[in-house]
């Protein structure tokens, strides 16, 4: 049989590094004096170690919400005596300069910092710690780290002690002193959206050496500097950089070159109109090119470039994985253009590569988390990657990590059309067996959703849907701690005018929901009373005089309350009594609202006359009209409704206090093992319903016809056990 698109498990380091980052204090460290997060003295870490903890921890902290940063974690990497480094990635605000200034001693080989705005000019202190190492350093986006906080130079602090400085820098003077001098080694550099002040050309002056060079969106007033690399550069990447003819001249006498991008992300940002002369003097000089990226330009002169056939675009599946993948971390408005293609290509046609492409998108979300295009097409794109067509060829794995990155986007991105895609993406998975890893954090997102703040009717339905899903087949303590973290509250929530306005077409699915989280649950029936339920209830049978399902949802769920002796006091007023008593008569939904009610009230006539402390209606009254009702249905009905115990019906069994209760329950086992046997009457016998009927057909106030039903669940039982693979059930 063939694997499973990502069927690979996870390897025994990524799950060893995962749990000892989760448990940083019970594996490698210990609390030091002040509280500090201390590397214990008996841990040698290699680099291999290292590299993996430091680009995990950052991976962490920037995709999961409920995984912290650790203050002065940087700080255990301090010493290469014990801990070494060589190939770091960070990214994003929450790197601090006394991060770079804790690791200044390690060996560092690669450097790469993306879009991390809170360093200032005291990391280029760090850097130079670097300068005999490097080969590989990533400036993109660092847009204040060649400018002094507070206007004067910060020296690099001696001491081990981490800073706990938590403002991000704010521009003041330009650090004019700082040079790429003595970095001999460095090869590889991106200095991607480089400030205009610094002096591109004076800062890259000593590093003869360099064969890939990335200068996105900088400003080159003296293009022909790039000359000096005219026999080394490999790789130049000048996308959204102004061209020139003084520009392309330049570039084209780079004979060594294999990969350039001259690129722009808008044609009309750029007075620049490429020619069929320029295009074809690239590819005639630079004869080792391998890949040519030169979309955004305004072409004259019908421009083709010949036998290059490997470049990105729309063309087809291939070139829209490949712009994805080219672009999604420095480019993210070009990659959002490449996903909206291949949503077209998952939706309209059919992804062939549906691996590489559910990874290339799960990448692009978590990269840019807080890029509204980027969230808006990605999390479209898994809607149509992840539905049934494409369902058979995905692991458990690939689908955790498709919904570990839609919990992402709903937690960090409070737009309408993420929240929505996000919400029917996760109505492509099982539910709850899929959800159940994440159970707590999806129920929050979904209650979040829930508020009545929000004013998006269609999210909201559809939250509702997924939270009745995760509440309808799970045990009491997940219902528990869906009914704590507010669910209760939040669908009873507010004016009940107002509700029923808002939520009409809502309203059905959200009692659905409170039905299943009330099950055998007290503590949420309890919540239900407190916030109002039974008003809310009543509102909804005026409201709503003709919806039947509604109706049934709402008894279905009283009935949960009606299961709860300490609440039944407070369904025993006049009112309710009037209104149960009324529902009786109820052809709604075949028998289910009858039935239901009719079980609301033999729960309340178990508890004896001696509570029924209200002239009217009389208890008496109310029994004959339970017994009419009980009559009047059909024994045979299919059922919209599911009993995962009978514990609540087999108490009304040994008892005389109410013959009527007694009477119902033994109908609805009835009922039950008669049309659903499978089911039904494993579990009767499991739960010890056989000794219990025997016990109805001993007590001298059971009615007859009690008695005579009683008999037919027990044969009905007895035939079952004899016969259990009867293919005719």
């Amino acid at each position: 049989m063939a694997a499973k698109a990502g069927d690979n498990p996870d390897s025994l380091m990524a799950l060893c590094t995962d749990f000892c980052l989760r448990n940083l204090r019970r594996t490698m460290c210990y609390l030091g004096d002040r509280n500090k997060l201390t590397l214990r003295p008996d841990v040698f870490l290699p680099s291999e170690i290292c590299d993996k903890l430091v680009n995990a921890y950052m991976e962490m902290v920037h995709t999961e919400s409920s995984f912290e940063q650790q203050d002065g974690f940087f700080q255990l990497f301090s010493d290469p005596r014990s801990t070494r480094l060589t190939r770091v990635q960070l990214r994003e605000d929450f790197v601090r300069d006394a991060d770079l200034e804790a690791i200044r001693k390690q060996d560092l080989i690669e450097l790469h910092l993306t879009y991390c705005n809170s360093l200032s000019a005291r990391s280029l202190r760090a850097l130079n710690s670097f300068c005999q190492t490097l080969v590989s350093l990533s400036l993109f986006g660092c847009n204040n780290i060649f400018y002094m906080r507070g206007g004067a130079p910060l020296a690099c602090a001696e001491s081990d002690e981490y800073d706990e400085v938590d403002e991000r820098p704010t521009r003041f003077a330009l650090d004019s002193d700082f040079t790429f001098q003595g970095f001999n080694r460095l090869r590889l550099l991106n200095l991607g959206g480089l400030p205009e002040e610094v002096d591109v050309e004076a800062l890259l002056k000593p590093l003869p050496a360099l064969t890939s060079l990335d200068l996105s969106s900088v400003h080159i007033p003296r293009p022909s500097f790039l000359a000096q690399w005219k026999e080394r550069l490999a790789s130049l990447v000048l996308y959204n950089v102004d061209l020139t003819e003084e520009m392309l001249n330049t570039v084209v006498l780079m004979s060594q070159l294999r990969h350039l991008d001259i690129s722009r992300e808008n044609q009309r940002s750029s007075k620049f109109k490429m020619t069929r002369k320029m295009l074809t003097g690239i590819v005639r000089n630079l004869v080792h090119l391998v890949s040519l990226d030169i979309s955004g330009h305004i072409m004259l002169d019908n421009c083709t470039v010949p036998h290059l056939d490997e470049v990105t675009g729309s063309k087809n599946e291939d070139q829209v994985l490949n712009a994805i993948e080219a672009y999604t971390e420095y480019r993210p408005e070009l990659a959002h253009r490449a996903i909206n293609q291949l949503f077209d290509i998952a939706r309209i046609q059919h992804c062939s590569q549906l691996l590489r492409a559910l990874q290339l998108v799960i990448a692009a979300l978590k990269c840019h988390k807080y890029d509204k295009s980027v969230q808006v097409t990605g999390s479209a794109a898994l809607f149509y990657l992840t539905n049934t067509d494409y369902r058979s060829d995905q692991s458990v794995r690939l689908r955790r990590q498709v919904i570990q990155v839609v919990l992402n986007g709903m937690e960090q991105y409070q737009e309408v059309t993420v929240q929505r895609n996000c919400c029917l993406t996760l109505c492509n998975f099982s539910i709850p067996e899929e959800l159940e890893f994440q159970y707590h954090r999806v129920n929050q997102l979904l209650l979040k959703i829930l508020e009545p703040a929000r004013q998006d009717e269609s999210i909201q339905r559809i939250a509702v849907h997924l939270c009745n899903a995760l509440v309808c087949q799970v045990d009491n303590d997940h219902k528990e701690a869906v009914g704590k973290m507010g669910f209760v509250k939040v669908s009873l929530y507010g004016e009940l005018p107002t509700r029923l306005c808002m939520y009409c077409s809502v309203m059905e699915f959200s009692w659905s929901a409170l039905w299943n989280i009330t099950d055998e649950t007290p503590d949420n029936c309890q919540m239900f009373l407190n916030c109002r339920g039974m008003s809310l209830f009543l509102e909804c049978l005026q409201e709503f005089p003709d919806k039947q399902e509604l109706h049934r949802n709402m008894l279905g769920l009283l009935g949960n309350v009606a299961e709860v002796k300490a609440l039944r006091p407070q369904l025993l007023t006049p009112q309710f009594i009037t209104v149960f008593s009324n529902l009786l008569d109820s052809k709604a939904d075949g028998i289910e609202v009858s039935y239901n009610a009719c079980g609301v009230l033999s729960h309340i006539m178990f508890d004896g006359p001696d509570v029924w402390a209200m002239d009217e209606p009389r208890r008496d009254d109310v029994m004959e009209k339970m017994w009419d009702a009980i009559q009047s249905w059909d024994v045979s009905s299919r059922r919209n409704i599911n009993y995962r115990s009978f514990e609540p019906i087999l108490r009304l069994l040994p008892q005389s206090i109410a013959p009527v209760s007694q009477h119902w329950a033994t109908w609805a086992l009835f009922n039950l093992v008669s049309v659903y046997p499978n089911k039904y009457c494993p579990l009767l016998i499991k739960e010890g319903g056989m000794a219990l009927l025997d016990k109805v057909l001993e007590l001298e106030t059971s009615q007859q016809e009690t008695k005579d039903m009683a008999r037919k669940v027990m044969e009905q039982c007895e035939n079952f056990k004899e016969d259990p693979m009867d293919t005719n059930r």
